[in-house]
């Protein structure tokens, strides 16, 4: 299966809108998803959010969402928040693609240390970021407030 991986356009981000939309029903929470296209819009021209694009024969078929933040114990890092690949192309590589780009991304920022989170039952997930020597951290809780 042929694809290209590159960095979202502008024009592209309603398409990865969807595909957000797409994850979230997935992942059986599809009322979580409270944010807008302006809002990605915003954030992407003020170039808070990377997002690279995974296409076939010109459809966005996956993405990877990530930004730069800050550890106060580790340094710089790279924060993944989504990544996603519709289920009719998983297998292909192109999952594995979008990340490799993620930590190449990571590593030229010279960030030291890369971070996102897995739903504990998405047992596919998981097996992926262990074939890849990420540390699955089960000590640590989520802590949210809505505003």
């Amino acid at each position: 299966m042929e694809f290209v991986i590159s960095e979202a356009t502008r024009s592209e981000l309603p398409d990865v809108f969807k595909l957000v939309k797409a994850l979230a029903d997935y992942e059986n929470a599809p009322e979580a998803v409270t944010s807008t296209i302006l809002m990605y819009q915003a954030a992407f021209d003020a170039k808070q959010i990377f997002i690279d694009v995974a296409k076939i024969d010109n459809k966005i078929i996956g993405f990877a969402l990530y930004y730069l933040t800050f550890s106060t114990w580790k340094g710089k890092m790279m924060y993944l928040e989504d990544f996603f690949v519709e289920k009719e192309f998983r297998g292909n590589g192109i999952g594995s693609s979008l990340f490799d780009r993620f930590i190449l991304k990571s590593k030229s920022l010279d960030c030291v240390l890369t971070k996102w989170q897995v739903l504990d039952w998405n047992k596919t997930a998981i097996d992926f970021y262990e074939a890849r020597n990420a540390r699955i951290q089960k000590e640590w809780w989520n802590c949210l407030i809505d505003l």
